[in-house]
C-alpha cells in the first residue's frame, strides 16, 4: 500500500511539473509573438506626435477634424475628467482610437495593427470614450425650436410661407410626439395625417416630370417643394453616414453599443459643425 501510493504521489507530482512547465512555456510564447506583432520603431506617443504636428491633411483623414478642433475636444474630455490619461494611453490617442473606429469602419484587428496595441486594450479605451462622448449628448444634441421657423425654411421663398409649420424630416420608424400646429415631412408610405405631411399620391414629384403635359399642377408643385425641403433636411444624415462609416455597418459590436455609437456619431457630428475649418475641409 505505502509503495502504491507513493507512486501516485509520483505521478502527481510529474503531471503537476509538466502542467506548469507547459504554462510557462506558452505565456513565453505570447509574449515573444506579441514583441514580434507590435514591433513599430514609432511609439504611440511619436504616433500621435506625428498626426498633430505633421502635415495638415493626416489627421483630418484619420479623425475628419481639422488639429485645432481635435485639441479642444482633447481639452474638453481631459479637463472635465470624461477622459484620464493612463500609464500606456495619453486622452489623445484614446480619442484617436475612437475616431478612428468610427471615422473608418476599421476593425479591431486594423486598429490594433495602427495603433499597436492589443485587441483588448482597443476594445477597452473604445468602450471608455464611447460612454464618455455618449454622456456629451445633453450638452450636443438639442431637440428643434418649434417656435421658431428653420432658417432653410425661413428665407427660401419656395417653402416659406407654405411649410413653416414643419419642424423636421422623418425617413424610418419613430415613436410619435406630437406638438399642436407643427408637423414632420413624410414620403408617401405614411399615412397624411396628425403630426405627418406626406405629398399627394399618385403625383409626379420631380421637376422633370412636372414639364409633362396633364395632371393637376398644383398637387405636383406641392409635391415637388414637399421633395425639395426633405431632401434638404435629409441631406444633413447623408453627411453624418459618409463622416461615420460606422453607421453603415455595426455588426462587430454587440446590440446594446449600437444605440451609444449613433448618439456618439450624432455629438461627434455636431462638436465637428462648430469648427468651420473642419466643415470645409468635409465638403
Amino acid at each position: 500500500m505505502d509503495t502504491g501510493e507513493s507512486g501516485n504521489a509520483d505521478c502527481f507530482d510529474d503531471l503537476t511539473f509538466w502542467w506548469l512547465f507547459f504554462g510557462m512555456f506558452y505565456q513565453q510564447l505570447k509574449k515573444r509573438q506579441r514583441a514580434i506583432r507590435y514591433n513599430s520603431i514609432l511609439t504611440a506617443d511619436d504616433r500621435v506626435t506625428d498626426f498633430l504636428h505633421g502635415y495638415w491633411e493626416r489627421i483630418f483623414k484619420k479623425t475628419h477634424m481639422t488639429r485645432d478642433c481635435f485639441v479642444r475636444l482633447s481639452s474638453i474630455m481631459e479637463q472635465t475628467s470624461r477622459l484620464t490619461p493612463s500609464r500606456a494611453v495619453s486622452v489623445e490617442e484614446q480619442l484617436m482610437i475612437f475616431l478612428f473606429v468610427v471615422g473608418h469602419g476599421a476593425s479591431n484587428h486594423n486598429v490594433q495593427e495602427t495603433w499597436q496595441h492589443s485587441g483588448s486594450t482597443i476594445s477597452k479605451y473604445f468602450g471608455i470614450v464611447l460612454e464618455a462622448i455618449f454622456n456629451m449628448s445633453s450638452e450636443y444634441i438639442r431637440a428643434p425650436d418649434i417656435n421658431n421657423v428653420h432658417h432653410i425654411i425661413r428665407y427660401n421663398n419656395r417653402f416659406y410661407p407654405y411649410f413653416q409649420g414643419c419642424v423636421g424630416a422623418i425617413d424610418g420608424t419613430h415613436v410619435l410626439a406630437c406638438v399642436g400646429g407643427k408637423y414632420y415631412l413624410v414620403d408617401s408610405g405614411y399615412a397624411n395625417k396628425g403630426c405627418f405631411l406626406a405629398p399627394y399620391r399618385g403625383t409626379n414629384y420631380h421637376l422633370r416630370d412636372r414639364r409633362r403635359l396633364g395632371g393637376d399642377r398644383k398637387k405636383e408643385q406641392f409635391n415637388y417643394q414637399h421633395a425639395s425641403l426633405r431632401n434638404a433636411i435629409e441631406r444633413t444624415f447623408g453627411i453624418w453616414k459618409k463622416r461615420f462609416p460606422i453607421l453603415r455597418s455595426m455588426h462587430q459590436f454587440p446590440l446594446d453599443k449600437h444605440a451609444m455609437i449613433l448618439v456618439a456619431c450624432a455629438v461627434l457630428h455636431n462638436f465637428i459643425r462648430m469648427d468651420p475649418a473642419s466643415v470645409a475641409q468635409d465638403c
